[in-house]
């Protein structure tokens, strides 16, 4: 079989088991990121915080994520949160292991880690504001929450959104990771197709070509959101 056959739409052709792998991998990616930037912006205020206490959450909690395999991230998530069921399944006379959904664990192990990575995106975009304004909105008399949303969110998004583009890069390719707890993404689909054919080369072609699909695409639609954000801003030669 040629590689068109084994990659087309037809009976034998594995085309729609692929499309719908790179579905699900960006869907869970997308999950993980949007999970991954509120835990950001959450971070990113106590990191900023005059608390002690929470610049002290904030620094663990980015040092710790950042500094443990994101394999292992997934692995904890995923038996951690078995054992959590299947212990709560044993009180119902339920016996044996009860895995935990795969998707869902997925996506919270890459929104966790990627969410140590955002902190430090948005904590620098706000570091990276003019200090001159935000001293000028205090004097004025300007409320916090007012000056939030005025002046410190919608300049803070226009620093963030490189930074925010290099986390979705990372994101989507620990997203191939999730294939180790048995979730049907781009990769888990080629090692099933690779498998089932003995064509591994064509499989793991076509995984990387639709990888790169994907990176394109979403780098190009930041560079157009970045591009769009600094329109009238001045930037230095």
């Amino acid at each position: 079989m040629n590689y068109l056959q084994l990659m087309g739409f037809g009976p034998d052709g594995w085309g729609y088991d692929m499309l719908a792998a790179t579905g699900m991998t960006v869907a869970v990616a997308v999950c993980g990121f949007l999970t991954g930037a509120v835990l950001g912006c959450l971070g990113a205020a106590a990191a900023l915080s005059r608390f002690r206490a929470l610049r002290a959450v904030a620094e663990t909690y980015t040092t710790v994520l950042r500094g443990i395999p994101d394999l292992l991230v997934i692995y904890l998530f995923y038996f951690g949160s078995s054992s959590v069921i299947s212990a709560a399944a044993a009180l119902f006379g339920a016996q044996g292991f009860v895995g935990a959904p795969a998707f869902l664990t997925g996506a919270l192990a890459i929104g966790v880690v990627s969410g140590a990575y955002q902190t430090q995106v948005f904590r620098g975009a706000v570091l990276a504001l003019p200090k001159g304004e935000i001293e000028a909105a205090r004097a004025y008399g300007m409320p916090s929450f007012l000056m939030f949303r005025r002046i410190i969110l919608p300049q803070a998004a226009r620093f963030a959104i490189p930074g925010v583009g290099n986390v979705w890069q990372l994101v989507l390719k620990e997203s191939a990771l999730i294939s180790v707890i048995g979730l049907v993404e781009l990769m888990r689909q080629a090692q099933i197709g690779a498998g089932s054919t003995r064509q591994p080369f064509s499989f793991y072609l076509t995984a990387a070509a639709l990888y790169l699909l994907i990176t394109f695409v979403s780098g190009r639609g930041f560079r157009l959101a970045e591009e769009r954000a600094m329109r009238g801003i001045r930037r230095p030669v």
